[in-house]
């Protein structure tokens, strides 16, 4: 067993519905198969008594959520998050402030409209924020940032039952049912197909599911569709909203260039591990469009999901205690360079010695450099690591 694995304690705090959804115990029993303790957090017992932790798995977005507003949840999250800084050798999955940011649709597509100006690969659909008032209120913003009918209306918070409820809005008289806060974006047509893509730290895994179907470009006077994205978009969904209105060849996935250096980009902008990206393919143009990210997904279709997170804790773990010893062995050495230097050359006898003084001087070894002996003693010396 590797030194970086041997004694190392991993803790997960997840829900009972995302534990029951991803069928977390195979992913104990793979962490036990290969040396790790692994333990429940209970958020209702102090952290100290529970760990110490090397890793932190944990989905709690529904608690950042609340802690906005309740104070008892506002005290689970700030004596996890001072745990946490207390013992900042833990590696969590994945930091607050980053999954904060996906829970408001506001913030995280302002990243995506940031991310699309330094990587063309892709691009987010033009949108506008309504933080007030009724849709019809931002219809002349609505046209002066060029967005098309129909338009696609999604509430600002990004998670929970509600995050799920949306619009298809067609003309401007549409916009009246729609009430802030909420993002209207333009709606692009992609042959009714999906392609989610899930991240796993340096791996990722791309799984098609249904998606809305195509709709004429342009205001018209079709009623508003109001539906939830996950009787459209899971894998089981059975919709008349995704059936395509004419014949049409199967859509061909992003190239994997492109997924490539969408994940690459978007893992370094978030600085999160697990996260989810929903990409489509315009129908017109061939570009490939991120329509919404989300962070610790479900990770439906993807089987080798559990391997892939440990193998992504792993790598954690190594990297983790290679700099570890490396800052153990620039410390030693610092160390050892300012130590004294004892001179265990014999008293000069430059007065006795025949040979010529400038001679003898020329032979005695330098006193600033240090002997290599010295050195090689200090580079194997042992290092010894505390965490906490």
């Amino acid at each position: 067993m590797p030194s970086w694995r041997k004694g190392k304690h991993i803790g997960y705090c997840l829900n009972d519905k995302k534990k029951k959804k991803l069928n977390f115990q195979g992913f104990e029993d793979l962490c036990r198969k290969r040396g790790y303790e692994v333990t429940e957090i209970d958020l209702a017992k102090p952290l100290c008594e529970q760990g110490p932790f090397d890793v932190i798995i944990h989905k709690l977005s529904d608690l950042i959520l609340e802690s906005s507003y309740d104070s008892q949840s506002h005290q689970l999250i700030r004596d996890f998050q001072t745990y946490v800084e207390t013992y900042s050798s833990i590696i969590l999955l994945d930091p607050f402030p980053a999954v904060r940011l996906l829970l408001d649709r506001f913030e995280s597509y302002r990243l995506l409209q940031d991310f699309q100006k330094q990587d063309s690969c892709i691009f987010s659909p033009p949108y506008v924020e309504l933080n007030s008032g009724t849709g019809r209120e931002a219809a002349a913003r609505i046209r002066e940032q060029g967005l098309t009918f129909p338009l696609i209306c999604k509430t600002r918070v990004a998670h929970g039952p509600s995050s799920h409820e949306m619009a298809l809005i067609f003309n401007e008289e549409g916009l009246g049912a729609v009430s802030a806060p909420c993002l209207l974006q333009s709606f692009v047509n992609h042959d009714a197909v999906l392609f989610k893509v899930f991240v796993v730290g340096s791996s990722h895994f791309v799984v098609r599911r249904p998606s809305l179907k195509n709709f004429p470009r342009g205001e018209s006077a079709r009623r508003s569709i109001f539906f939830n994205s996950h009787s459209v978009s899971k894998p089981e969904s059975c919709s008349r909203l995704t059936e395509l209105d004419e014949a049409t060849l199967e859509s061909p996935p992003p190239s994997d260039n492109v997924v490539c250096r969408a994940v690459r980009g978007l893992r370094s902008a978030l600085g999160l591990s697990l996260f989810g990206v929903d990409l489509i393919v315009e129908k017109q143009t061939g570009r490939c469009a991120v329509i919404d990210v989300n962070a610790f997904p479900g990770y439906e279709g993807v089987p080798e999901f559990f391997s892939a997170l440990l193998n992504h804790i792993e790598t954690l773990l190594e990297s983790y205690e290679q700099a570890a010893r490396a800052r153990v062995l620039v410390a030693e050495y610092s160390l050892h360079q300012r130590a004294p230097q004892v001179d265990s050359a014999p008293e000069s006898t430059h007065g006795t010695d025949p040979r010529a003084p400038w001679m003898a001087n020329s032979l005695e070894t330098p006193k600033s450099a240090p002997a290599e002996s010295g050195f090689f003693t200090f580079a194997v010396l042992p290092a010894v690591l505390s965490r906490h």
